[in-house]
């Protein structure tokens, strides 16, 4: 796609994938932070289609049958109406952000990315690699499971839409935390994971050129950013936080590299929680990093 085909930005004021609150506030924190007018002075022409309806924690049961996917069925409700957004933003021929909310909302954006095209690649930037299932999970949180749920390594109502994930169509990129049973089921899965000790080792920029010859073949890229990725000493606003993560450099080349590949065409940007954060310090580098990606240069 070009620099001038449109943006539309969705927030989903979702926590239910977690335990911990605030993260629904994310989306009004990204957009205070100035989101729009952001991609607006680079050049975008950008729309925000409101907030997609999410209930709060306090208005669905927490039944003892779900404590192993908690939340799942609300959680899989509006995913589906994030699935019908991305699919409309699509057959408009444009491009989408989505605002979380905790990172279940990828349940719907992916599986609706999916049907772009026949080949469409995920670059997945995270601490976690969100691969449990509910055999593994420790916490029952559904904002651990996403990748598996989308491979279809998930029971129903985790399973969104008609396609599923292959591992060849997806790079991880700066895991750094992984529960005992998922790290085993990452190693088996076939999925690339570009852990922090490969960025420490190699670096950031052949860590993402490694990423992009991955996907080599595909036609479009869905970036699903989760801002625990970054070091806490720079993104202190997340619910999950461990140190020794990407610096606020390597973020943004990050960001820089799949620009310049030009096969983006839709992003996350997941976990922002207003409550633990430092005067909104991380949604303004969530607007800054969104910045990069869409196009925004040094010179």
């Amino acid at each position: 796609m070009t620099k001038g085909t449109p943006i539309r930005i969705y927030g989903v004021p979702m926590d239910l994938g977690q335990q911990r609150r605030g993260v629904d506030m994310g989306p009004s924190a990204i957009r205070y932070a100035g989101l729009q007018r952001r991609l607006e002075l680079i050049g975008l022409p950008v729309s925000d289609w409101g907030n997609l309806p999410a209930p709060g924690i306090e208005e669905v049961p927490d039944l003892p049958a779900d404590s192993r996917m908690r939340h799942a069925r609300p959680i899989a409700a509006v995913c589906q109406a994030i699935h019908d957004a991305m699919l409309e933003t699509i057959r408009a021929g444009e491009r989408a952000i989505f605002l979380g909310g905790d990172h279940s909302i990828a349940l719907g954006t992916i599986s609706a990315a999916l049907c772009r095209t026949e080949r469409v690649g995920v670059i997945w930037v995270d601490t976690h690699g969100d691969f449990n299932t509910p055999d593994t999970t420790p916490s029952g949180n559904v904002h651990g499971m996403v990748v598996a749920a989308l491979m279809g390594r998930c029971p129903p109502p985790l399973l969104i839409g008609e396609r599923r994930l292959r591992p060849d169509q997806i790079v991880m990129v700066g895991i750094r935390d992984l529960d005992a049973g998922e790290r085993i089921a990452l190693k088996d899965s076939g999925i690339k994971v570009m852990t922090m000790r490969a960025i420490d080792e190699e670096g950031l920029a052949t860590v993402m050129r490694a990423a992009l010859r991955v996907l080599g073949n595909v036609d479009s890229i869905h970036v699903s950013f989760d801002m625990d990725s970054l070091d806490p000493s720079v993104a202190p606003g997340v619910g999950t936080a461990v140190s020794g993560g990407l610096t606020i450099r390597e973020a943004h080349l990050l960001m820089e590299m799949l620009a310049d590949d030009g096969r983006v065409c839709s992003l996350d940007l997941v976990e922002v929680n207003p409550i633990l954060d430092d005067r909104n310090r991380t949604a303004e580098v969530a607007v800054d990093l969104a910045a990069s990606l869409f196009g925004q240069r040094i010179l």
